[in-house]
């Protein structure tokens, strides 16, 4: 904000030598005497109470315009060196003020006022008691200095949550809009924060479109000032989150993605971040996935994923998860060299959202093409996964043991991944506190055991070797999911057991037939319908080899679910007398669901409809933002 001219004790003695004597009043008289005094005293005096404070009311409510000059004149000054919360009997004389028809009066009002809007409590109480309305007077006036002066106090105003909705029904935002076209550039920096800082609620967001600010911050990001770039690519950013405004951005404004794509190469550090992250908010959107790749956006965010400041990898590592949830750009991203930085980016263990997001992204560039699944896993992906996975925060497990049942959906991998021994680390995290982390290690290891198109060289002695080991293997995992109240987990069992039995491999088969743990809780699920609850993790995988829904929704049409008929083929088998593969009905499945493609989307806890996604994106490889 501008700051006036300071006011000494000089302006006083000349006025009151040259005009004053004559006009005033006794008590102004008096006042004009004590203020010079306080003023020479000024590092003791505390103006804002007592005499001193007195002093400057009655020089404010004068009717003499040069009282008033200098009165303003001395709060502009005493509040740029002090600013402490005050009360009415201080802002009564400088609001009044604020509404004279001076200039200069005007001017250093709202200087003043605008330091102490620095103040929270004062910030509150500036509104309450009416200031907006003389401001935005002086927001429309002729003078530069005014609007500037004026403009400042209100973006200070605008930083208090319960100031922002009465600034947007002020009639505050029209002016400001205007302004923000300012030749001045410190009306310009002034407007652009004030209309950044109207930006952090829906309503007022809404108010800012109506009031027109769209296309002036957009043509305002070619600026030459770094300020105004900022405060409104960070606007901008805010007003994105909006569905119904990323639409209005989509049919106006043209030329956004192309301005954002060049402000990543900014000289300034945090130009860069607010760009990346507007081009994710914008990214929720599947015209914008494509646009920003089209722009040749992914140079810049490589550039930015790779940087060494936190905020640059953050924001890079957010956008590059949205665009790539659409499935034209997966190849793109790949080829353009984000598979190694990504990985580097699974053990950047200062921050958990980095992880999240460069395996999130890994996950949707492996969810359409096999060929990319396959340079994933070249590139060190899965070695990478199986040694952070056991130490890596919860929300980083779950997203990384989806990755692997994405990737264990590929016939052409299933063997190298076993090779890898990465059931050494799912099977540990079955049993993790994380119903999301539990599923999707199922899923992934239901994933590693079918198989369409089984051959006699298939090699399943990977699952012989964790039978029993690490945390009791296999065995234990099957049965905890056998026994579990969700159903989902029940079924993921029986489905497992199924393909393990389908792969023909005599230890497995003896294993499972041996076992004192799985046959008695097989057997149970065979013989009555379990009344287990819907999971709360996500619709039963569809197995082909029953050919039927899921279990929850839809039964066949004997009345059994399809974990009975999937435990009664079970047990069919092990009870007959033949040791070689069970001959399916139907060509071997893995997890299926419906496809679930997400942006990333507002910060919030995970309910349950978040977690049935989840898994659902484990079984089928869909592409997700978070």
């Amino acid at each position: 904000m501008g700051v006036v001219s300071s006011c000494c004790e000089s302006c006083f003695r000349s006025r009151k030598s040259q005009q004053y004597e004559p006009l005033l009043l006794e008590n102004e008289r008096e006042a004009v005497a004590d203020l010079l005094q306080y003023l020479e005293n000024r590092t003791t005096t505390n103006f804002f109470t007592g005499s001193p404070l007195s002093a400057l009311t009655t020089l404010s409510f004068s009717d003499n315009v040069d009282l008033q000059r200098s009165a303003a004149l001395a709060f502009a000054e005493i509040t740029e060196k002090e600013v402490r919360p005050v009360g009415r009997d201080t802002l009564d004389p400088i609001l009044f003020l604020l509404s004279s028809h001076d200039t200069e009066v005007q001017r250093a009002a709202s200087a003043a006022l605008g330091n102490l809007a620095v103040n929270t409590d004062n910030k509150l109480l500036i509104v309450k008691l009416g200031g907006l309305e003389p401001l935005i007077r002086q927001m429309l006036s002729p003078n530069v200095e005014v609007q500037c002066n004026a403009v400042g106090c209100v973006t200070n105003l605008a930083t208090h949550d319960d100031n922002k909705t009465k600034i947007a029904k002020s009639g505050a935002l029209v002016p400001l809009t205007r302004l923000a076209r300012s030749k001045d550039m410190r009306v310009q920096r002034n407007a652009t924060g004030a209309l950044l800082n109207m930006t952090h609620s829906d309503e007022n967001r809404q108010q800012l479109v109506n009031a027109g600010a769209i296309p002036v911050l957009v043509s305002l990001l070619n600026s030459p000032d770094t300020d105004v770039q900022y405060y409104c690519t960070t606007a901008l950013s805010n007003i994105a989150v909006d569905a119904v405004n990323r639409k209005k951005l989509a049919q106006s404004e043209p030329k956004l993605v192309s301005s954002l794509v060049q402000l990543m190469d900014s000289p300034s550090l945090k130009v860069q971040c607010q760009a990346a992250l507007a081009l994710r908010n914008l990214a929720s959107d599947e015209k914008y996935q494509l646009e920003i790749v089209k722009a040749d956006g992914l140079s810049s965010l490589l550039r930015l994923l790779q940087s060494t400041y936190l905020p640059l990898i953050l924001s890079a590592a957010a956008c590059v998860r949205n665009v790539s949830i659409h499935p034209q750009n997966e190849s793109p991203i790949i080829e353009s060299g984000f598979l190694q930085p990504l990985i580097n980016l699974l053990s950047f263990k200062d921050n958990e959202e980095v992880q999240c997001h460069a395996i999130s992204t890994l996950r949707n560039l492996a969810a359409s093409s096999e060929k990319n699944k396959q340079a994933i896993v070249k590139a060190g992906a899965v070695q990478s996964i199986k040694e952070l996975v056991l130490e890596v925060p919860m929300n980083v497990q779950s997203e990384m043991t989806a990755c692997v049942a994405v990737l264990a959906l590929s016939d052409e991998l299933k063997g190298q991944l076993l090779e890898m021994g990465i059931c050494e680390v799912l099977i540990p995290l079955t049993n993790s506190p994380s119903s999301e982390v539990q599923g999707n290690s199922a899923a992934a290891l239901g994933n590693l055991s079918s198989k369409d198109g089984r051959t006699t060289t298939d090699d399943y002695s990977a699952f012989n070797d964790v039978w029993e080991k690490p945390d009791g293997g296999m065995h234990r995992y099957l049965y905890r999911f056998l026994t579990s109240p969700d159903a989902t987990f029940q079924h993921i069992a029986v489905w497992t057991i199924v393909q393990l039995l389908e792969s023909g491999d005599p230890q497995l088969i003896s294993n499972i037939r041996s076992s004192s743990l799985l046959i008695p809780n097989i057997r149970q699920l065979a013989t009555t319908r379990t009344s287990s609850p819907a999971s709360s993790l996500g619709g039963t995988p569809h197995s082909h080899n029953s050919q039927s829904h899921s279990y929850q929704d839809t039964e066949t049409g004997d009345g059994q679910g399809e974990i009975q008929l999937l435990a009664r083929r079970i047990l069919d088998f092990i009870e007959g007398d033949g040791d070689g593969a069970m001959t399916p009905s139907a060509p071997p499945s893995q997890f299926q669901a419906a496809s679930f493609r997400e942006p990333e989307g507002s910060i919030g806890g995970r309910d349950h409809d978040e977690l049935r996604k989840s898994v659902r994106e484990a079984f089928s490889g869909g592409s997700v933002g978070h």
